[in-house]
């Protein structure tokens, strides 16, 4: 065999006894989700923002920033549900390069899985209690719920993971609002099959034990943008687009028809700044159509600190250094301008 073993892993068990959560932090997730759960089912007609940075990579700057989102928060509560974004895993298209703060505790020292973990579940605790408001990530490694789902409020499947069979079988037993990005290829059919798949029960085998899911009936798409065959960024948020999804969604088995809009990604081009003119659109859109309306329900957002991206040992607080992100006043002012067009 090529692999070498380094360490056994603490179980969720043991992570979450070390790292608990309070009476007061179940009491509030269980309030959050609620409202998550009732946007997405069409029983409340506020409009969710998922928002904050590309990687969530070092626990200060990113507590500090989902903190400043408290009071725009109270501002729009009538209007938005902001969810923050504290993405522990990093996708890589090659493998290469910053996984998150789940492997890579410290980005500029090497992988430790346990720290990692335990980094992990910290940050997100530290952020809820700092801010009142429970957060999202993406699930790269479906095995990692464990250690989160007493603290996630949502969860993204991204692109490159969308595919597989093991993410779409574990959302399945998954509580709360879950996000099936369309692959990187653009196909709205894998997109919705991935949600079928979620949407319904499964008896498979997770972390070692033979397991039964119910099926999530808060699995909806995220639309994200594509690559070309020419590898050529292409837009998925278009009216047009949003029709045809839409029109797919209605021909399929699948309960509370619900789209999440990308705002950066193939979207924008990586042009982080044009997320302020997508995101724009988007509400222009579901102003014009009640059948936009009715099926997109928030946007997702990458925001941060300081505008922009850096390398790796910059050490410039609050700035991303995976893809570039909207910095805060810009965020701030987009946040005000989402509600008053919702």
């Amino acid at each position: 065999m090529s692999f070498t073993f380094l360490n056994q892993l603490p179980t969720p068990a043991e992570i979450k006894e070390q790292y608990p959560v309070s009476k007061e932090f179940v009491e509030l997730k269980k309030q959050r989700d609620a409202m998550i759960s009732d946007v997405i089912t069409g029983k409340d007609d506020r409009f969710l923002l998922i928002i904050g940075p590309c990687s969530a990579d070092n626990e200060d700057s990113v507590c500090d920033y989902v903190s400043r989102l408290t009071k725009i928060q109270e501002d729009v509560k009538d209007k938005v549900i902001i969810i923050p974004r504290i993405y522990t895993n990093k996708p890589r298209t090659t493998g290469e390069g910053y996984k998150g703060i789940a492997s890579q505790p410290d980005p500029e020292k090497d992988p430790d899985m346990v720290e990692g973990l335990i980094a992990m579940r910290k940050m997100h605790i530290r952020a809820v209690n700092e801010s009142g408001l429970t957060c999202a990530d993406e699930m790269l490694y479906p095995e990692n719920w464990g250690y989160v789902e007493d603290i996630l409020s949502y969860v993204a499947i991204g692109a490159r993971s969308v595919e597989d069979q093991q993410h779409r079988l574990t959302v399945s037993g998954f509580d709360v609002a879950s996000g099936m990005k369309n692959p990187t290829s653009g196909d709205f059919s894998v997109m919705l099959n991935s949600v079928y798949a979620a949407q319904h029960p499964h008896h498979f085998v997770y972390r070692g034990y033979e397991v039964e899911t119910t099926g999530n009936p808060l699995t909806h798409v995220v639309l994200r943008g594509a690559v070309s065959k020419h590898g050529n960024t292409t837009t998925n948020y278009h009216y047009e687009d949003l029709i045809r999804l839409n029109e797919m969604y209605a021909k399929m088995d699948l309960v509370n028809p619900a789209c999440i809009i990308d705002t950066n990604h193939s979207n924008s081009g990586k042009k982080f700044k044009e997320q302020v003119r997508i995101a724009k659109e988007v509400m222009h859109n579901r102003s014009i159509s009640h059948e936009i309306r009715t099926l997109v329900k928030g946007l997702m957002i990458e925001s941060y600190i300081e505008e922009g991206c850096q390398k790796i040992g910059e050490h410039v607080y609050g700035k991303s250094i995976t893809d570039p992100c909207l910095g805060w006043e810009d965020s701030k002012n987009l946040i005000y301008t989402i509600a008053e067009m919702n």
